[in-house]
C-alpha cells in the first residue's frame, strides 16, 4: 500500500460527496488546482478516471461510483483509530457529525446536546442543516455519522430507529373575525413553500395536484422555521411539520391539522459499520427519550 496517496484519497472522497472541485476545496481550505492534481494522482497512480464532467461539476463515474463506499469505510476506520488512540491516552474524544433540519435540530438536538455538555461529556458535534433527503443522502455517503429525516425519504441500506411520530399542519396568519379555513384561504392568500427535493415540498405539491389548487403567487423559503417566521409576521399560508409548532407563539397564527397529509414517522439514520462507543449509545438513548418527549408535545398541540 502507499500511504502517500492517502490524503489524495481524501481529496478525492470529498469531492464525491459535494460534487464539485470547488467546493471540496473550500471545506479543505486548499486551491481549487490543488484538489485537482490530487485527483489526477489517485487517477493516474491505478488507471482508472473516477469522475466524469456534470455541467459545472463533476459526478462520479461508474468506477468511481464502484469504489465510493470501500474509500468511505476507510476513512470510517481511520476514525475510529484515532478515536482509540484518545482513548488509550487517557484522553477520549469522540466527534459526532449530524445533519438535520432547523426544527428538527432545535426540538431534538438542542436538549439532548445541551445535557451532554453540562455532563462534560468528551464528546464534539459538528452539525449540518440539510432537509431530510439531503441529511439521508449525506449518511450513506458517509459525510455524516448520523441524521434525522421523515421516514419518506431516501436511504432504503440504511439503519433507521423510529423517534416520534409526526403529523403536518396548515398555518396562516390570524384573522380578525370569522375566517374561512386556511385551506379555503390557499386560493386567495401567498403561498409559502419549502424547496424543492425536501419531503414537505413533496407533500405540498401532491395535495395542490389532486385537489387542482393554483395559488395566486408563491413564496420559496429555504427551511421550516423561516417559513414559520414569516407566517407569524403576516404573510403567506404553509404546510408545517407539527414539532416546528410546538413552541411558537400562537397569538398571530391560525392552525389546522392537515387531516389530508398522513402524518410522517421522524427517524434517526446511521449506516450499518458505524462504530457506537458508549458516548454515542448514550446520545442515541437520550435522542430516543427526546423524541417520545417530541410526540407528546406535537399531540398537546393537536388537542390545543
Amino acid at each position: 500500500m502507499d500511504a502517500s496517496l492517502l490524503p489524495a484519497l481524501e481529496d478525492v472522497l470529498l469531492v464525491a460527496r459535494s460534487g464539485s472541485v470547488a467546493e471540496a476545496a473550500r471545506r479543505l481550505h486548499k486551491t481549487p488546482s490543488a484538489i485537482s492534481q490530487q485527483v489526477r494522482r489517485v487517477e493516474e497512480h491505478f488507471g482508472v478516471a473516477l469522475f466524469e464532467r456534470d455541467g459545472r461539476g463533476v459526478r462520479l463515474s461508474p468506477a468511481g461510483e464502484a469504489a465510493l463506499g470501500a474509500i468511505t469505510r476507510l476513512f470510517d476506520q481511520a476514525e475510529g483509530v484515532f478515536e482509540l488512540l484518545s482513548e488509550l491516552a487517557g484522553e477520549p474524544s469522540t466527534t459526532l457529525r449530524l445533519a438535520a433540519s432547523d426544527y428538527l435540530g432545535k426540538g431534538l438536538l438542542v436538549p439532548v446536546i445541551r445535557q451532554m455538555l453540562e455532563q462534560r461529556a468528551p464528546v464534539r458535534f459538528a452539525i449540518t442543516t440539510a432537509n431530510s433527503i439531503d441529511a439521508a443522502r449525506w449518511v450513506e455517503r458517509g459525510e455524516v455519522d448520523l441524521g434525522l429525516a421523515s421516514a419518506s425519504s431516501a436511504g432504503g441500506d440504511l439503519v433507521k430507529q423510529p423517534l416520534f411520530v409526526q403529523p403536518f399542519l396548515w398555518v396562516g396568519p390570524r384573522l380578525t373575525g370569522k375566517a374561512p379555513a386556511l385551506r379555503e384561504r390557499l386560493r386567495h392568500e401567498p403561498l409559502l413553500r419549502l424547496a424543492p427535493g425536501s419531503v414537505g415540498r413533496r407533500l405540498l405539491d401532491a395535495y395542490l395536484d389532486r385537489e387542482r389548487i393554483r395559488p395566486i403567487s408563491t413564496i420559496d423559503v429555504s427551511s421550516v422555521s423561516l417559513l414559520v417566521s414569516y407566517v407569524s409576521g403576516g404573510l403567506g399560508i404553509g404546510l408545517a411539520p407539527a414539532l416546528a409548532l410546538t413552541e411558537v407563539a400562537r397569538s398571530r397564527l391560525d392552525v389546522e391539522v392537515a387531516e389530508e397529509v398522513e402524518p410522517l414517522p421522524v427517524e434517526l439514520m446511521m449506516r450499518e459499520n458505524f462504530r457506537r462507543n458508549p458516548i454515542i449509545e448514550r446520545f442515541i438513548e437520550r435522542l430516543a427519550a427526546e423524541g417520545r418527549r417530541a410526540e407528546q408535545r406535537t399531540r398537546a398541540l393537536l388537542r390545543a
